[in-house]
Formats: structure tokens, C-alpha cells, sequence
């Protein structure tokens, strides 16, 4: 671990519903393939028609944020990434980020843009879904959010068919989003080849990271992997 990661807080009493927090590589964004550690919170308000995670969608444990602490600096390793399920459906996960960045970790969030992301902590990187119409979930983005992203902020689109390409790429050009934040397009699960999509990214010289799930690619579709 490096010296700028400072023992964390045992003593906070905050708690939040946990399904699972374990170490593996990071699949996407543009910390791919760094060690990373995943805090995964329980409960999302959205049913997206591709969801790999459903699992997540309701059991899980309470716990104490200074417990969640203590285990992810028993990992000794320098990212963590804050996920769902839908985070931000649970008040507590704002002290958790701010928490992780106070102890010196590089800290992401996964959203879904579902939720206001104004109040997350400056320093963490926000890695917020724009759901397409293939999603099912489309009338639930909230596109106040684009106007508070920033350059080390990242946009993801899962992309479903044609359609939703096009849909994205409009939002790109409509929310002028190249230059302001990274824009990742990825495909849908279950179309992890992404030839297509990766055909027609290149055909529009389009300015964004096409990406596949690297831990899919890995470990498939292994809870947590």
C-alpha cells in the first residue's frame, strides 16, 4: 500500500446494506485493469432490460461504515470503486466517498444518472450511465447531471442495436459531451463480441473509448467477478 493511504476510521456509526465487497481487476472505465477493490451497496430504483447484476437488487447485510473501511484497507490496494445496484439510492454512500477519499484512495462511483450527483464528493470520479432506449430505463436519466460533469468525469452508453447508437451519438453532439468528460460505448451484455459497434464507432470517427467488460471477458458471468 502506499504511504498516501492513511488507516482509515474504524468508529463510524453511519450504516449502509452491503451485498458484497471483494478485490478484482477493474473491467471498464479508464482505470481498466487496475486492481480495485469493489464496495457493492444493495437496492436500485431501475430495472434496465441488460442488468447483470440483479443480484443486487435487494438482500444484502447492514453495515457500519467504519467496518466497510476497515475491510477495504485490508486489501492494500489504492482504487476503490463504490457500486450497485444503485448506489446513491442510499443517503449513507455520500460519507462513504467522502470517507474512502479522506483515507487517500482513488475513488469511483458507478450511477446509474438516475439520481441527483451533485452532491458527491469532488474527488471522486463519476462514472455515470446515460440509459439509452434499448435499456428500458431511458425516461429515468436525469440530464441536469450533464451539466455538472467534469474532465475527470466519465459518460457511459450501453448500446443495444443501432438505434440506441444513434440515440447516443445525438446526446454526445445535443450535450456537446466530447472534449467535456470521457465517453465510453459499450455493448450490451450478452453482445461482447462488439464488432458492430466497434465498426460503426470507427465509420463516424467518433470521439469516444469503445470498451468491453474485461471481467466478463475474464471470469463471465461470475457473481461479483
Amino acid at each position: 500500500m502506499e504511504s498516501v493511504i492513511h488507516q482509515a476510521p474504524t468508529a463510524v456509526a453511519e450504516r449502509l446494506r452491503i451485498t458484497e465487497i471483494f478485490l478484482s481487476l477493474q473491467g471498464e472505465s479508464s482505470t481498466v485493469g487496475l486492481p480495485t477493490v469493489f464496495v457493492r451497496l444493495t437496492g436500485c430504483p431501475l430495472r434496465c432490460r441488460y442488468c447483470d447484476t440483479e443480484y443486487a437488487f435487494r438482500g444484502g447485510e447492514y453495515r457500519e461504515i467504519g467496518a466497510i473501511l476497515a475491510e477495504v484497507s485490508a486489501y492494500q490496494v489504492r482504487h476503490v470503486t463504490v457500486t450497485g445496484g444503485e448506489p446513491l439510492a442510499q443517503p449513507a454512500c455520500l460519507p462513504l466517498l467522502a470517507y474512502l477519499c479522506d483515507a487517500g484512495y482513488q475513488v469511483s462511483l458507478e450511477t446509474s444518472g438516475a439520481l441527483d450527483i451533485r452532491q458527491v464528493d469532488h474527488r471522486v470520479t463519476r462514472v455515470m450511465d446515460l440509459k439509452t432506449p434499448g435499456s428500458g430505463e431511458v425516461d429515468k436519466n436525469r440530464y441536469e447531471n450533464l451539466a455538472c460533469l467534469t474532465p475527470r468525469d466519465q459518460v457511459k452508453f450501453v448500446i443495444c442495436d443501432r438505434a440506441d447508437y444513434e440515440w447516443s451519438r445525438a446526446m454526445v453532439d445535443e450535450h456537446r459531451l466530447a472534449g467535456r468528460c470521457e465517453l465510453l460505448f459499450s455493448p450490451a451484455s450478452g453482445q461482447q463480441d462488439g464488432t458492430r459497434l466497434a465498426e460503426w464507432i470507427l465509420a463516424d470517427r467518433l470521439p469516444v473509448r469503445f470498451q468491453l467488460q474485461l471481467h466478463k471477458i475474464l471470469w463471465g458471468d461470475a457473481a461479483g467477478r
